[in-house]
């Protein structure tokens, strides 16, 4: 595959659901209910519930323009929620959360412009291919995007599905890249181990990213307002990610967006961002 041209890197909005509601929790502490005992409350650190409905944050990203957001179903009881914000701004945001090659026309029927599979792609813990290419053959490569969420151990990443708790045999590298790109036309990139904690971003996963991958690509986790590197101060997060993989990663903010309850960074921020990407792909 031939390496995309330089452009700038852009704000992906997004709509996390869980037990119904818009929330933004801290990835790692977000388990299943184990024998039947307790729920997955139990251990679960949230930074915000919304008092709006899922559908509130899918018009705003309509006003906006803001397309590519994702609305990920955290767990059972979120599909009416789903579907609420899927039909509010129809073949504009991309869903995922149990997505199987059973259902994936479904939602694409209920108005997702694409869907984003996970842990379907591996079978007790195993990555398969022929699960991948069925997914492809059902709802074509142009609607699929695979979130290959990670987890770091040492100076790997390794895939890790179920919530982020079980670890795959996918380590990242630009041939599991290579091998998953061909295969659908986004990557949905989750640092699990600093999502939710808005404490920064994975600098080195991302730096990695933009070395290795060949079609758009969007990292979650860790964003915040500003870091300050060695030669530059105050680098604001966009800017970072921007500088980080060359253009060639997106990025998602969560916990520190101020219609998420955060402090951090504003809507109005990334509108004017997006903007200003969008005018230098055009003269690219």
């Amino acid at each position: 595959m031939v390496m995309a041209p330089r452009r700038q890197s852009v704000f992906r909005p997004c709509i996390d659901l869980h037990h119904g509601s818009v929330k933004q929790i801290v990835g790692g502490s977000l388990r299943d209910a184990k024998d039947g005992q307790g729920d997955d409350t139990e251990a679960l650190r949230t930074n915000f519930v919304a008092e709006h409905p899922p559908s509130y944050y899918a018009k705003l990203y309509a006003q906006h323009d803001l397309r590519g957001g994702h609305v990920i179903k955290l767990g059972p009881g979120n599909d009416d929620a789903a579907t609420e914000a899927l039909q509010a701004w129809p073949n504009r945001l991309h869903v995922g959360g149990g997505i199987t090659s059973e259902n994936a026309m479904t939602w694409i029927e209920r108005g997702a412009e694409k869907v984003v599979v996970t842990s379907y792609l591996f079978p007790a813990c195993q990555f398969s291919l022929e699960r991948l290419l069925d997914l492809e053959a059902r709802v074509g490569r142009e609607r699929l995007v695979v979130d290959i969420s990670c987890r770091r151990r040492g100076d790997e990443w390794v895939v890790a599905m179920n919530r982020w708790q079980d670890l795959t045999d996918m380590v990242l590298s630009k041939e599991s890249l290579d091998l998953v790109s061909a295969h659908c036309s986004e990557l949905l990139i989750h640092a699990a181990d600093v999502e939710g904690l808005c404490r920064g971003i994975d600098q080195d996963l991302v730096q990695r990213l933009g070395e290795w991958t060949t079609i758009p690509t969007t990292y979650a986790g860790g964003a915040r307002r500003t870091y300050r590197m060695a030669d530059v101060a105050d680098l604001e997060d966009m800017k970072l990610v921007d500088t980080l993989s060359q253009g060639r990663v997106d990025l998602t903010f969560g916990s520190a967006l101020d219609i998420f309850g955060g402090t951090g960074v504003t809507l109005a921020e990334l509108v004017a961002w997006n903007e200003s990407a969008h005018a230098l792909r055009l003269r690219v």
